[in-house]
């Protein structure tokens, strides 16, 4: 299974990452929404982990544009937020 995580904070994406790799998850990171929607076009996930506070591209928008391409791949949606 190959899993994308799209969130700015290193050391949260990287501790999750490692997780993930421990139960032998393709894992890649991507710390900005630009870079996370190119990879998620570019590459086939079968699911995302995404942040909503990102920087450039929030992660709300990351996840209209790819329902927009028609990329139904499932996405986690994650945030510090109240």
């Amino acid at each position: 299974m190959r899993v994308l995580i799209i969130d700015d904070e290193e050391q949260f994406a990287d501790a999750v990452r490692r997780g993930l790799e421990a139960e032998h998850f393709a894992v890649d990171v991507s710390h900005d929404g630009a870079d996370g929607l190119w990879r998620a076009r570019e590459n086939d996930y079968d699911a995302v982990i995404l942040d909503v506070m990102l920087p450039g591209l929030n992660g709300f928008r990351v996840c209209r544009r790819l329902r927009d391409d028609g990329n139904w791949v499932p996405i986690l949606m994650l945030t510090a937020k109240d």
